[in-house]
């Protein structure tokens, strides 16, 4: 299979972007804006709360961050497991082991009002942006 991949791209590279090229500036360009792109802890905090609004495993909440396209955690499995301790530690999620061993994570009351009161702050401030855009 590796191979066809290789046979494909080099095809590619002489028909389809045999006129394309990009000069060091731009990709270098391009590769610092996606580094600026990384998110904030405050937004993977929000992606993580709403996620445990219903019970996830942590390889679970993973899968669904990844498809968020968060990948913070992607060489640091750490951070998330550090982050759902402190949120557990606050009173915002409770967690229970099954009997299989796997570890489950879920919004308590507390994380919910907290969860609530983001959400409506984060629309709020679309809101006030949106006004001075278009104002």
């Amino acid at each position: 299979m590796e191979d066809r991949l290789k046979n494909l791209k080099r095809v590619m590279d002489k028909k389809t972007f045999a006129d394309l090229h990009f000069s060091d500036h731009h990709q270098h360009a391009v590769h610092k804006k996606i580094n600026q792109q990384q998110e904030s802890d405050e937004e993977i905090l929000l992606a993580v709360m709403q996620l445990l609004v219903h019970e996830k495993t942590g390889h679970e909440l993973t899968g669904l961050l990844r498809g968020r396209g968060i990948q913070k955690f992607e060489k640091n499995e750490g951070f998330l497991y550090t982050l759902l301790h402190r949120l557990e530690q606050s009173g915002c999620i409770e967690t229970n082991w099954d009997d299989a061993g796997a570890k489950y994570y879920w919004l308590k009351d507390k994380g919910r009002k907290l969860l609530n009161k983001t959400e409506k702050k984060r629309t709020k401030h679309r809101l006030i942006l949106k006004e001075l855009l278009e104002g």
